[in-house]
């Protein structure tokens, strides 16, 4: 994953470490092939439309060599098993506009791209520089 994000890969401690301490309610799904070959990581978001509950997806990853066969699909097919299990009525996800075959992946499953959605982020200076006006 960190090749294709093109960033360093940190420690083994320091990955162990953050399995270990991840916040609450965050679940990873493993797909495996005698190793690991994918994986997706949820958590539950409430409150939703209607009050509801749902799945945020926030990564889906498959290793390269295994792209297209099958993995991500089924990945996604256990994340909508769960979620129906749980009473979710929802799984919303962000994805790339710029990879056209990732969202051709996506809505060749079924998801509806939601175009009047924009994603936000504070990272770095910003998220600092919020922090501090908060008081």
């Amino acid at each position: 994953m960190q090749a294709h994000y093109d960033v360093p890969c940190p420690p083994r401690e320091k990955i162990l470490e953050g399995l270990a301490s991840m916040p609450t309610g965050t679940e990873i799904l493993v797909a495996t092939q005698r190793e690991i070959v994918g994986f997706a990581a949820i958590t539950p978001v409430y409150p939703g439309p209607g009050l509801g509950s749902g799945l945020f997806l926030k990564e889906l990853f498959v290793s390269k060599q295994h792209r297209g066969s099958g993995v991500g699909k089924s990945l996604i097919q256990g994340l909508a098993k769960l979620a129906l299990e749980r009473g979710h009525a929802r799984i919303d996800w962000t994805a790339d506009r710029d990879n056209p075959r990732l969202r051709a992946f996506y809505e060749g499953l079924g998801g509806v791209p939601k175009p009047e959605k924009l994603f936000y982020r504070f990272e770095g200076s910003a998220l600092h520089e919020a922090a501090k006006q908060g008081g």
